[in-house]
């Protein structure tokens, strides 16, 4: 009978393997070039995902190799690429690994070498690689194939897709060094940390530049090169200059290809410094926008501007989603754009003109000295927000922590979105790394459905007089930038209580499900809990902040990682958990799934994440469906479920006790017995 089973078990993986198309693999950061992060594969179900067990784990070996202090300043944002029949990632020092999808044994590994005495503005992270293929050089030639990274010291290294091997031919060596085109303060104060994208025979990659320092700071030209010879090919600064003064205007976040129209879509960023902006009057042009350059040229296509005039840190962290949506007049080809706002922009992507209106609605004034603002912001009308955009004093946190919070909040200036910083101190909410971050959104193409991470959380920004900021000090917790060239230099803190708890209720992180072409949201549930954050390992459920993104199958679920160390699976209809899967420490990045032997697996990096005060590691973890006379123990599902491990203290806590209580009994025993012999001579 087991044998027959096998058999059975088999054929129906053979099954699905056949069944399996193109997007069976996960051949681009965001899934495919255009971030829809979703897969086709069905094996996993809302029926059987509960029988998901850990397939393998892979240590990257940085968390002994490493010295500590060192480690406290990464993020594993890493998601893996499923080609050349191998699962390739870079680890926050941007080695690029590759490894067997079925066992995660190593296959090949590149180490750049970079220094870890630097210190990079955002930390050392790196979010992935990107994959291209050379269909002018012939099957089996050396980097006929190839991967394409940006490190945190400025460069862009080609490699041979199947060893690992630079590619000679690509600039110097293998690697091109990108001139940041102004004297930096420190050599981390440039880096580029997510992948790279490609088209056309371009490779194209942006930068991240350390915020709030000063007003000239590096530029944020996008760069592009040729992917066979690594010679330069164009540059573009979002940023147009006409009486400005400021750097930045850059793009951090992952780029998205339209490889039939020839279009690079670009996420840019606010103008340096954040927020004061007196030096770079009117609406920074094309900065907080979505860009289509013509990958071959550089040329402008079109932009579209998110935030006028960004003094709240609004920059464009996700990746632009590219789509074909049912908008009700029909199907059409357009760009997702959602932001930390919680707004959903949908654009026409030949043109970039809203698909549905965008009104300009008039914002909070009276910014502070030197200070001017642009008097109204764009809003969508018909996607609703991903979450609430203003804090009242019902929002506030119950409980010993009330008056606290209601103290803090109540001293700053507080009218909204869009309420400018000041010296008073403003609530900006949601926060600068608010809404949805660089995990960007996943789109359902089947179902029309988008699913986005979100951000529950509120900051705190004061504005600092240029003479008071002199020897400033900055308390625990606190950001502190300098915005040298203007007037003000600024502070930056979570709104917590004496706890350390959010000043603003719970959920602090949700996903949502929305209805584009409805214009309506169809559920938010809640992901994360306390668990790894709080003492004891009580897991309460408030959501956690949620930096990453999603992934989505045809399947009907929805996998995420959260700020504990769970992944976790959702039904894609509703919005229920249905199973979670126990990490070594939180995944802080966005997951995937792939199709091998066979089998389905769903992986993620779970490495931590400083800046949100996880534990540190260094691994990559796969789960997949148990084999016949495979599966978790009744125990094993107990302490892996959230408050599982809060079970497993209590019960030693129990057991400690009894085992106490067991030897006083004893020795009083014994000290009753010593009296009574000596009572009875």
């Amino acid at each position: 009978m087991r044998s027959l089973y096998r058999l059975l078990a088999v054929l129906l993986l053979c099954a699905s393997s056949a069944m399996a198309s193109e997007h069976s693999a996960w051949e681009f950061w965001g899934g495919d070039r255009g971030g829809q992060r979703f897969s086709e594969l069905t094996q996993i179900t809302p029926d059987n995902v509960g029988n998901l067990v850990r397939a393998w784990t892979f240590h990257t070996g940085d968390l002994a190799a490493r010295a500590p202090e060192v480690m406290k300043r990464t993020k594993f944002e890493t998601t893996p690429l499923l080609v050349e029949d191998s699962l390739i990632f870079c680890s926050p020092f941007n080695e690029v690994i590759a490894l067997d999808p079925g066992s995660g044994a190593q296959k090949w590994r590149y180490d750049p070498k970079i220094s870890t005495a630097q210190r990079p503005a955002n930390r050392f992270v790196c979010r992935g690689v990107a994959y291209w293929v050379d269909d002018r050089a012939a099957e089996g030639t050396a980097c006929r194939s190839r991967i394409f990274t940006g490190t945190n010291d400025a460069r862009l290294i080609a490699l041979d897709a199947k060893t690992g091997k630079p590619c000679a031919d690509f600039g110097s060596g293998g690697e091109v060094r990108i001139d940041p085109g102004t004297r930096l303060e420190w050599p981390g104060e440039f880096q580029i940390t997510s992948a790279p994208v490609t088209g056309h025979g371009v490779v194209v990659v942006g930068s991240s530049i350390s915020d709030n320092r000063r007003v000239d700071a590096p530029g944020g030209a996008v760069r592009a090169y040729d992917a066979r010879t690594g010679q330069p090919r164009w540059s573009f600064d979002p940023l147009v200059r006409d009486g400005v003064a400021a750097g930045g205007g850059n793009v951090w976040a992952p780029m998205s290809v339209d490889e039939a129209r020839g279009l690079v879509f670009l996420p840019t960023t606010s103008p340096s410094p954040d927020f004061w902006g007196g030096k770079r009057p009117g609406n920074n042009e094309h900065a907080n926008s979505v860009v289509a350059l013509r990958i071959e040229t550089g040329e402008l296509a079109w932009a579209f501007q998110t935030v006028h005039h960004d003094v709240w840190d609004y920059d464009l962290p996700a990746q632009p989603t590219l789509a074909r949506i049912d908008t009700g007049d029909g199907m059409r080809d357009v760009v997702i754009q959602p932001t930390k706002q919680a707004f959903v922009f949908v654009l026409d992507r030949d043109t970039g003109k809203p698909v549905w209106p965008v009104e300009e609605r008039a914002v909070p004034q009276d910014g502070a000295e030197g200070e001017v603002l642009s008097p109204t912001q764009p809003f969508p009308t018909h996607v609703p927000p991903l979450m609430p955009q203003r804090i009242t004093a019902d929002d506030v946190v119950g409980g010993l922590d009330r008056s606290a919070c209601e103290k803090l909040l109540g001293a700053s200036r507080n009218e909204g979105l869009f309420t400018p910083p000041s010296t008073q101190g403003t609530v900006i909410y949601p926060m600068t790394g608010g809404g949805v971050n660089w995990g960007s959104a996943a789109f359902d193409p089947v179902n029309q459905i988008l699913y986005a991470n979100t951000s529950h959380a509120i900051h705190i920004v004061k504005l600092i007089p240029r003479e008071e900021a002199r020897g400033f000090s900055s308390p625990p917790g606190h950001d502190f930038g300098p915005q040298a060239g203007t007037p003000f230099a600024m502070s930056r803190w979570l709104a917590t209580s004496p706890l350390g708890m959010l000043c603003n209720k719970p959920p602090w992180g949700e996903m949502v499900a929305v209805d584009l072409k409805a214009g309506r949201i169809l559920w938010h549930s809640s992901v994360g809990t306390t668990e790894d954050l709080a003492p004891l390992g009580i897991a309460l459920h408030t959501g956690t902040p949620l930096v990453n993104g999603v992934a989505i199958t045809a399947g009907g679920l929805v996998f995420t990682g959260a700020v504990d160390a769970y992944l976790r699976a959702f039904d894609a209809k509703s919005g229920r958990e249905l199973w979670q899967g126990r990490l070594p420490v939180p995944g802080v990045a966005n997951p995937m799934t792939y199709l091998w032997k066979g089998e389905q697996y769903v992986a993620i990096g779970a490495g931590g994440h400083s800046e949100a005060g996880t534990s540190i590691g260094d691994s990559v973890v796969a789960f997949r469906l148990a084999r016949p006379g495979e599966g978790p123990s009744l125990w094993s599902r107990t302490i892996d479920r959230p408050g599982g491990r809060f079970l497993v203290k209590a019960v030693e806590a129990g057991l400690a006790l009894v085992a106490l209580v067991a030897l006083v009994a004893v020795l009083w025993r014994r000290r009753r017995a010593r009296r009574n012999v000596a009572a009875s001579s």
